[in-house]
């Protein structure tokens, strides 16, 4: 048995059925707005890349930007393009129709200016969602679900509640054939060994301690005598320490399963199972690179507290700390602070689980409810 989901032509499923309208460059971003106002059904992605970058980030940037069309949870996509950019909304388009999806541009520059382009992009939505309202939900496979991992806004019981809870689910969905993204390498620093023990081969292990070791260098370039720390304010007044601390509890959100990928910033997994990615610590950067390698449920845990949702994937809140799940109750799905107050690990496992199957059948998060969607897309280089 597995989930009702939304059968894509390439043989992949989606949990969601979203008709998506995407930029390909910052400058047309308000086109991409008035669209979303004038077609209220359709998800939007904005963004502040398409020019002034090094080759680098204009090749990340745009692998990001068609791996987020090409997600399992989008029926079909729009990318919108100014017409002097260097990432135009062709390469995105061509790149994320390849296997089979409907995917189309418009070229503000081509078609006469912003409200042009805005009365054919709405044309163009409309006629996306009236095809995306036609597909009904279809029983598939457990192997069809890919799990993003995320913890933000941390505290000292990150690591022995929400985390480890979030752990058993990963370990769930690898034995039913899935797929889970493990992220943030910063926050890897401190526990890289543990990873590379875990690896498939000795060679992954050894380039995932050497990522991470560059990872360090780094921080320590940047930061100076401050490295240990890379953790935010909010981190150190929630009870962490030091990296390595933090590290320890972020790690553990991958189970117990042996690590098969390592991944850059927006890949695709080639294997099921359990992959790393390589993303910053910042959490808005980090979800957006899982959620363009394919990710279509994100377990996010928090200790100090965060609404952040994506816009294409849902994303499940779980508050390390009863206090935090009160408190923030209209952004928290699920209470682990049940964990230090009697609950065993394998019963809240069981129920996080089956939050997991409902939301991937359908049922909405809390961050859906409210409509916390945010997207960053991670760069290296400085502008020009």
């Amino acid at each position: 048995m597995g989930f009702m989901g939304f059968k894509r032509p390439n043989g992949n499923a989606g949990v969601r059925n979203h008709v998506l309208v995407m930029s390909s460059v910052s400058c047309v971003n308000g086109v991409v707005a008035a669209i979303g106002r004038a077609v209220p059904g359709v998800k939007t992605i904005t963004h502040t890349e398409g020019c002034g970058r090094g080759l680098a980030d204009v090749k990340s940037s745009t692998r990001t930007l068609i791996g987020l069309a090409m997600n399992p949870n989008v029926h079909s996509a729009l990318v919108v393009g100014l017409g002097c950019e260097f990432i135009n909304a062709g390469t995105v388009a061509g790149g994320a129709a390849i296997y089979g999806k409907r995917v189309e541009k418009i070229v503000v520059q081509d078609l006469g200016g912003s409200k042009k382009a805005t009365a054919a992009g709405v044309e163009i939505a409309r006629s996306m969602l009236a095809e995306a309202a036609a597909l009904e939900r279809e029983e598939v496979g457990w192997e069809n679900l890919t799990l993003g991992l995320e913890c933000g806004g941390s505290d000292a019981l990150s690591g022995i509640t929400a985390n480890p809870l979030i752990g058993v689910a990963a370990d769930w969905l690898v034995a039913e054939g899935g797929t889970v993204i493990l992220s943030e390498t910063t926050e890897m620093i401190g526990a890289e060994k543990i990873l590379a023990r875990r690896s498939v081969t000795p060679e992954l292990g050894e380039r995932i301690v050497t990522l991470v070791a560059r990872q360090k260098k780094m921080t320590e370039e940047i930061l100076g005598p401050l490295a240990n720390l890379v953790i935010s304010p909010g981190n150190i007044e929630g009870g962490l320490s030091c990296i390595a601390e933090k590290s320890l509890g972020c790690v553990i959100k991958g189970g117990t399963s042996p690590v098969n990928e390592l991944l850059e910033y927006g890949d695709r997994p080639q294997s099921r199972g359990l992959a790393l990615m390589d993303t910053p610590g910042s959490d808005i950067f980090s979800l957006t690179g899982m959620a363009a390698g394919g990710a279509t449920l994100m377990l996010f845990s928090t200790g100090r507290g965060t609404p952040a949702g994506f816009p294409i994937v849902p994303v499940i809140k779980i508050a390390s700390s009863s206090e935090l799940f009160n408190k923030m109750n209209d952004d928290m799905d699920v209470n682990a602070g049940v964990l230090v107050e009697g609950e065993s690990l394998p019963r809240a496992g069981e129920k996080l689980v089956e939050l997991v199957k409902r939301v991937a059948g359908g049922e909405e998060t809390k961050a859906e409810a409210n409509i916390q969607d945010v997207v960053a897309i991670h760069t290296v280089g400085p502008s020009f």
